[in-house]
C-alpha cells in the first residue's frame, strides 16, 4: 500500500472515528512525472519524496514494504543519476526514450507513460502478486524457457537489456592491476566411501568436516555417496550422531507435513478469493510440467515420472506456505529438480531446498536488486582480470553483463549437463576457496570466450546469442580449474585490489550486510593452495583462455597454504 503524507510543516489533516482512531479516506493521486526534478529515499527505505521543479514536494510512505518496485518503474520512464555526495538523493536528467520491458510485453497496457506508474501503484494494492511479480516472472520465463530465441526477438531482448543499469558502485572503472601469470590448478578424485567413513566415529559423527569439504571442492562427490548433500545443506549438523539425525528427521517430517496439509486443505472457494495463492499455484503447475522432462526421472511415459512430478509440485507448494513472502518465482523449480532426483525423499529434499534457497533467495528479488548486484560483481571482477574485455563490453553497451543473467539466476543449471551441475553445486556448497566463487566461475567462462567475442567484434545481440549457444558445451573441469586459478591470482595481488573486490572474495573482513547475495554462511574452513600439477594431457588444469584441455583427476595431496585472508 502506498500512502501520501503531507510535510511536517503542514500538519496532516485526517478524520477521526468515534473510537478515536484516525482514518484516511482513499483518494487517487495525480502527479506530473515529467515535472519531477529529483527524488529522495529515506534511510529506512520505506518512504520516497518526489521533488518537483516547481519546488513542491510529495512524500509517500510504503507501509508494507519498500519503494523498490516503484523506483524501478519510475526509472524506466525517467533518466536518473545519484546526486554527487548524496547517497539517497537522485536527480532526474530527462525522459527515457526507446525500448523498455514493454517491448517484451512484460507490462501490458495501452496507457500513456505518465499514468502507467499510478496504475501500477493501484494494482500493487489490489493485486500485489500479479503486479509486482508478473514482469519478473515473464522475464525469467523468457530467459529460461525459450531455448531457440527468434532473431527478431533476440534483438528486442538485447535492446531492453542494454538499458538495464547497474548500481553505480559496481560500474566504476579501476586502475589496471598487473596480475601475475595464472598458476596451474588440477582437479582431484571425488569423495568416496573410504574417505567418508574414515572421518566418522562409532556414533556417526563427522570428526573432520573440513577435510571432507576440501575433498569435495577438489573433486566433487561420488554419485552413490550424495547423501552427503544433507550435511552440506544443513539438514544434519556435521557433528550429529546417527540417533540425533533420526530425531531431527522425525521432527522435520512432522513440520513438513503440517505445512503441506495447510495448502492441501484450501478449498476451491478459498482459492478463488485468494489471488496471491492462486497465482503462485498456477506458476508452479506451469513450470513443473516443463522442468527437466528430458531426464528419465521426469520423462513422459517413464515409470514413476508422474509421481515424481507430483512430488516436485508438492514440495514447491509447501515451500510457498513455508516462505509466503518469497513464494514461488520461475527458476526455483530448476534448483529443486536435481535435489529431488538425487535424494528421492520428499521431506529431506524439501529441507535441503529450504537451505539452498537461503543461499540463492536474492536471485529472486522482485526488484532484481540481487541479480543486478551480482552482474555488477562480475563486471568488477572482469575489469581486474581482463580490462581489455571489460572496456570492449563498455564500448558495445554490454557492461551491464545481462548475458550472464541466466547463469546467475539458476546457478549455471542450463549451462551444464545434469551430471556436471550436481558436481558444480556440491563444489559451491563447500564455500571454498572464498565467498562468491560463482562470480569467479562467470569470469572464467568469459575469460575463456574473450578472443571469440573481441576478434569477431560481437555486438550486444551477438554476445547474447554466443553465450546462449555455449549451453552444454562448456568443460566443467576446465572452468573450475580456471576459476580457482583466477582466485589465486587475485589472492596474490590482494594488497593492490580495490576494496569492493577484497570484500567480495573474503580478502578482508566484511559486515553481515555486505555478505554475498548468493553464497551465505561461509565457514572458517582453510583453503589449501594446490601443489603444481604435472604437465600432462591427462590433467584438467588452469590455462590461458581458449585452450582446449582434457578432463583429468589427481590425488588429494596439496601443500598447506595459510593466509590472513583465508578465513572469512
Amino acid at each position: 500500500m502506498v500512502e501520501k503524507q503531507d510535510k511536517v510543516d503542514d500538519p496532516v489533516r485526517e478524520s477521526v472515528s468515534s473510537s478515536g482512531n484516525p482514518q484516511r479516506p482513499s483518494q487517487a493521486v495525480y502527479i506530473d512525472l515529467y515535472g519531477i526534478k529529483s527524488y529522495r529515499v529515506s534511510k529506512k527505505k520505506n518512504t520516497i519524496e518526489l521533488i518537483q521543479r516547481s519546488g513542491s514536494k510529495d512524500l509517500f510512505l510504503f507501509q508494507n514494504g519498500t519503494p523498490d518496485v516503484f523506483i524501478d518503474v519510475l526509472r524506466s520512464l525517467l533518466k536518473t543519476k545519484r546526486a554527487p555526495g548524496r547517497k539517497n538523493l537522485y536527480n532526474v536528467l530527462g525522459r527515457n526514450v526507446g525500448p523498455t520491458f514493454a517491448d517484451l510485453n512484460l507490462f501490458e497496457n495501452e496507457e500513456q507513460p505518465s499514468t502507467v506508474i499510478w496504475k501500477f501503484i493501484s494494482n500493487i494494492h489490489q493485486r500485489p502478486l500479479e503486479t509486482t511479480l508478473s514482469s519478473f516472472a515473464k522475464f525469467n520465463d523468457y530467459m529460461l524457457y525459450n531455448k531457440n530465441i527468434e532473431p527478431h526477438r533476440e534483438t528486442e531482448v538485447a535492446k531492453v537489456a542494454r538499458r538495464l543499469e547497474l548500481d553505480e558502485d559496481y560500474t566504476v572503472l579501476v586502475k589496471p592491476i598487473a596480475l601475475r601469470p595464472r598458476p596451474p590448478v588440477q582437479r582431484g578424485d571425488p569423495l568416496g566411501h573410504d574417505d567418508w567413513y574414515e572421518v566418522q566415529d562409532s556414533d556417526g559423527r563427522v570428526k573432520d568436516a573440513d577435510k571432507i569439504k576440501k575433498i569435495i571442492f577438489r573433486g566433487g562427490v561420488k554419485p552413490s555417496l550424495r547423501m552427503v548433500w544433507k550435511f552440506q545443506l544443513g539438514l544434519y549438523p556435521w557433528d550429529s550422531t546417527r540417533d540425533e539425525r533420526e530425531d531431527i528427521l522425525k521432527k522435520k517430517s512432522q513440520e513438513y507435513h503440517r505445512m503441506k496439509q495447510q495448502w492441501q486443505s484450501i478449498s476451491q472457494d478459498q482459492e478463488d478469493r485468494w489471488t496471491d495463492y492462486s497465482a503462485r499455484k498456477s506458476l508452479i503447475e506451469k513450470d513443473v510440467c516443463r522442468t527437466d522432462r528430458e531426464l528419465p526421472f521426469f520423462a513422459e511415459n517413464s515409470p514413476g515420472s508422474d509421481r515424481n512430478l507430483q512430488t516436485l509440485q508438492d514440495i514447491l507448494m509447501t515451500y510457498v506456505m513455508y516462505n509466503f513472502d518469497l513464494g514461488y518465482v520461475q527458476g526455483m523449480s530448476d534448483l529443486l529438480s536435481p535435489l529431488l532426483c538425487t535424494l528421492q525423499d520428499e521431506v529431506e529434499t524439501f529441507w535441503c531446498f529450504v537451505s539452498f534457497m537461503e543461499r540463492t533467495k536474492h536471485n529472486f528479488d522482485m526488484d532484481q536488486a540481487g541479480m543486478k548486484k551480482q552482474l555488477g560483481q562480475v563486471y568488477q571482477t572482469l575489469s581486474i582480470l581482463a580490462p581489455d574485455l571489460s572496456k570492449y563490453l563498455g564500448n558495445v553497451e554490454a557492461s551491464n553483463m545481462f548475458f550472464c543473467f541466466r547463469w546467475l539466476l539458476v546457478l549455471f543449471k542450463r549451462e551444464f549437463s545434469h551430471d556436471d551441475i550436481m558436481i558444480l553445486w556440491e563444489v559451491l556448497w563447500t564455500d571454498l576457496p572464498c565467498p562468491n566463487f560463482h562470480i569467479l566461475i562467470c569470469a572464467a567462462i568469459l575469460d575463456q570466450e574473450k578472443s571469440n567475442i573481441m576478434s569477431n567484434e560481437l555486438g550486444f545481440t551477438e554476445i547474447l546469442k554466443h553465450v546462449n549457444d555455449l549451453c552444454r558445451k562448456l568443460n566443467l573441469n576446465t572452468i573450475l580449474c580456471n576459476a580457482e586459478g583466477i582466485y589465486l591470482q587475485l589472492l596474490e595481488a590482494k594488497e593492490t585490489l580495490p576494496t569492493p573486490i577484497k570484500k567480495m572474495f573474503g580478502f578482508v573482513p566484511v559486515d553481515e550486510s555486505d555478505s554475498s547475495d548468493c553464497e551465505s554462511d561461509i565457514d572458517n574452513t582453510k583453503y589449501d593452495k594446490p601443489s603444481a600439477p604435472p604437465q600432462s594431457e591427462h590433467h584438467a588444469t588452469a590455462e590461458p583462455a581458449n585452450s582446449t584441455l582434457e578432463d583429468g583427476k589427481s590425488n588429494h595431496k596439496s601443500a598447506d597454504y595459510s593466509s590472513d585472508s583465508e578465513d572469512d
